[in-house]
């Protein structure tokens, strides 16, 4: 069977993109990520559960503690706060992570390459977080060139992104339509429980759902 690495931060997103790629029959090996994002305890657990859910061939955990050290985004530096979502959508939000995706996806290549796998799926997209660089297409693109360059002739490794020219409500409906335990995904950039409701990621969440007509599962605070 073949193999594809999945990034699971066992948020929303990741979480139905490598449900996706088990329909595509891939065998599912999971890569978790750390970086001290003040969600990085819920999150472990949502992609752990997760995996299990999948049969996942394994699920390795990596932490990137330079991450948390670089700071400047809000959701490494402790003198950074997580804003509401204000509807401005202008600029780049202090939830970036400088260059994160690039990181994530220089791991997963590792990881690739050295398992055998023969794709990396990535649920980055561009429309709802048009202010990260790291999720636009043509990030998406040039990585794929450093792929193909930086692995051995005989490595053929694809980088699937099937949901960077979709939104959070397309993918709830593709999700639903595969069983996608949403119950035990999680979004919010505060709190490990309950959601909080207001930031960023849970607004799009929130409205994602009721666009689908449907209830999200877990608890919100507010």
């Amino acid at each position: 069977m073949r193999k594809a690495v999945c990034l699971l931060s066992g948020g929303m997103d990741s979480t139905t993109l490598a449900y996706v790629a088990r329909d595509m029959g891939y065998a599912i090996c999971g890569l978790h990520m750390s970086y001290g994002q003040l969600t990085e305890i819920k999150e472990r657990e949502c992609a752990r559960i997760i995996a299990e859910k999948l049969g996942a061939v394994e699920l390795m955990e990596i932490t990137l503690e330079h991450l948390l050290r670089f700071g400047k985004s809000s959701l490494t530096d402790r003198s950074l706060s997580v804003g509401d979502h204000d509807g401005n959508g202008k600029g780049i939000p202090n939830t970036y992570v400088p260059f994160r995706n690039a990181n994530l996806l220089s791991i997963a290549t590792s990881y690739a390459e050295s398992s055998g796998a023969e794709a990396i799926f990535i649920g980055v997209q561009a429309s709802d977080y048009a202010g990260y660089p790291d999720c636009r297409p043509e990030f998406v693109e040039a990585f794929q060139q450093v792929i193909d360059t930086g692995t051995a002739d005989n490595t053929h490794i694809r980088l699937m992104s099937p949901f960077v020219h979709l939104n959070k409500t397309d993918i709830i409906r593709r999700g639903l339509a595969l069983g996608v335990p949403y119950e035990d995904t999680w979004s919010c950039y505060r709190s490990n429980a309950p959601a909080c409701g207001r930031c960023d990621s849970c607004h799009y969440r929130l409205q994602a759902f009721r666009e689908a007509g449907v209830p999200d599962p877990i608890e919100y605070g507010d």
